[in-house]
């Protein structure tokens, strides 16, 4: 079963930055041909996607909330996704996880796709809280 690990989270002021790492925890895991998200969690709400990558890194997606403030990235040869979040509010405060999308990225990578519709990523991993106050 693949495994991811995040870190990097932390407690911040509001107009702060953090950048989160996301780590394959899995022996032979490459992230290198699938679409990646990260996600968050806040306590009595629903999971939301805040950003997405595809495999080749050309294609991103951002929730409407974090557009211009928060930048997802990959560095394959390090197997390694990040999310570079500036200008932190408290409303961003949540547990921030990432995944894979292993359903649509193997036949994409092969035909060389982008996507367009967000795929179905899971599994998430354990995540990494991110705190802001005011």
């Amino acid at each position: 079963e693949v495994q991811l690990v995040e870190s990097g989270g932390g407690l911040v002021q509001s107009g702060g930055s953090l950048r989160l790492s996301c780590a394959s925890a899995t022996s032979g895991f490459t992230m290198k041909q699938f679409h990646m998200a990260w996600s968050r969690q806040a306590p009595g709400k629903e999971r939301e996607i805040v950003a997405a990558i595809s495999w080749s890194g050309e294609t991103t997606y951002y929730a409407d909330l974090v557009k211009g403030r928060f930048t997802v990235s990959r560095d394959d040869a390090e197997n390694t996704m990040y999310l570079q979040m500036n200008n932190l509010e408290p409303e961003d405060t949540a547990l921030y996880s990432c995944a894979p999308d292993l359903s649509s990225s193997a036949i994409d990578y092969i035909y060389g796709r982008e996507f367009d519709d967000l795929p179905d990523f899971a599994p998430w991993g354990p995540g990494t809280q991110v705190t802001v106050s005011s």
